[in-house]
């Protein structure tokens, strides 16, 4: 199997000081692992093709926050990884650890809690985005940052367009507003028997509110050709 240009390369003689070298170095002696054993990472639920070595996955969540533009949580960033199977689960948290401790992604604090940490990219890590992007296959850029452009839409649309959830005797009630700004558009109460169904109803509406508007809009007004156009 074909080597890739840089391994068994030290990267802090070729590379300038620009925050790219650390991100090969070992945490202990400072010693170039890239090619080493010692940089392969756990694979358990990975599908092919996924990053198998903990420089790829240093460099992937650089390249995913550089890309998306905008702050992510932990959370967010795992279950991109998780949810697309690029990278082990425990990997993931270990190499947000090593990012943050090496400068390359820094905590945000305007919008981080007590349970929720958001991360942002720093100049080290924008420099390891930009140069080294191509060490990750297409097809994984690809998946992350579709993964994530979706979930800040989602993000997004339940700021803008808020559910809520309350448990009954006998199930849950979720209801739904759609925001007009101001005021609500429309908000409306369905009944389900258990928390799945309620957190799928909430998912569901998330996705497209506006369809969901304009669903109930045409059929309380008896516009079938709009209902069924957008049924098709």
């Amino acid at each position: 199997m074909p080597q890739r240009e840089y391994e068994n390369t030290r990267f802090d003689d070729t590379i300038p000081d620009t925050g790219l070298n650390s991100i090969f170095l070992d945490d202990d002696d400072n010693k170039t692992t890239y090619a080493d054993t010692e940089d392969q990472a756990f694979s358990g639920g990975i599908d092919p093709g996924g990053l198998r070595t903990r420089s790829d996955i240093r460099i992937l969540i650089c390249y995913l926050l550089n890309s998306v533009k905008a702050p992510l949580s932990a959370e967010n960033i795992i279950e991109i990884c998780q949810q697309k199977a690029i990278a082990n689960y425990f990997e993931v948290i270990d190499a947000l650890s090593s990012l943050e401790l090496r400068g390359c992604i820094k905590k945000d604090t305007s919008l981080s809690t007590d349970t929720v940490t958001y991360y942002k990219i720093e100049p080290h890590g924008t420099a390891i985005a930009e140069n080294l992007d191509v060490a990750i296959p297409l097809s994984v850029r690809d998946k992350a940052i579709e993964a994530a452009t979706a979930m800040l839409a989602e993000a997004k649309m339940e700021k803008e367009n808020s559910v809520e959830m309350h448990k009954t005797e006998n199930g849950f009630n979720v209801t739904c507003h759609v925001s007009g700004g101001n005021s609500d558009l429309l908000s409306f109460t369905l009944y389900v028997p258990d928390i799945y169904q309620a957190r799928m109803v909430k998912r569901n509406f998330l996705r497209n509110p506006g369809e969901i508007y304009k669903l109930i809009l045409a059929s309380v007004t008896g516009n079938r050709d709009l209902a069924k156009s957008l049924l098709q």
